[in-house]
């Protein structure tokens, strides 16, 4: 993984053109209908071989996604996790990670390739450390919520505070 998904994103871009391949800017395809395949680019991390095996089976276009940070996504994981049951430490430190995380709002945390082959998306994804950082997070303010909207459900009953006396 490159830090700096920026120059990476460009470096894509030549790399696309020079071999003749067409890019369309597109959405992220993780939430495709059809099966996603995986590149394995911690295994192999160069781009170029993802683009060479999209060739082979004749691939003239590929799909190119870049995200970057939004200060919204970590106003909403504060408002979150000020609005969770944690420990007052625990919640200090992650507050104080979200808020370190500032110093990245509107870089490139995440770039996607991707073609597609017999009714399969094929897909080279690059993610900064970051940012895997900040999804970690995030999907523990996540499981927290649930947990704690299961413990209320529990706690009233399926309808709220009301039950039979009958």
């Amino acid at each position: 993984m490159k830090p700096n998904l920026d120059a990476l994103k460009s470096e894509i871009e030549g790399h696309l053109a020079a071999q003749g391949m067409s890019i369309f800017y597109g959405y992220s395809r993780l939430m495709e209908s059809l099966p996603l395949v995986f590149w394995d680019s911690e295994k192999y991390p160069d781009y170029r071989l993802f683009v060479k095996s999209a060739q082979a089976v004749g691939a003239k276009m590929m799909i190119l996604n870049q995200r970057e940070l939004s200060s919204d996504t970590l106003d909403d994981a504060l408002e979150q996790l000020a609005g969770s049951d944690l420990p007052s430490d625990e919640q200090r430190t992650i507050e104080r990670r979200l808020k370190e995380l500032r110093v990245y709002d509107g870089f490139t945390c995440s770039l996607e390739i991707s073609f597609d082959h017999q009714g399969r998306v094929f897909m080279f994804d690059v993610q900064t450390e970051w940012y895997e950082e900040l999804n970690n997070l995030l999907e523990d303010l996540e499981f927290l919520d649930e947990r704690h909207d299961d413990g209320e459900q529990q706690e009233h009953g399926p309808i709220g505070n009301y039950f039979s006396k009958n």
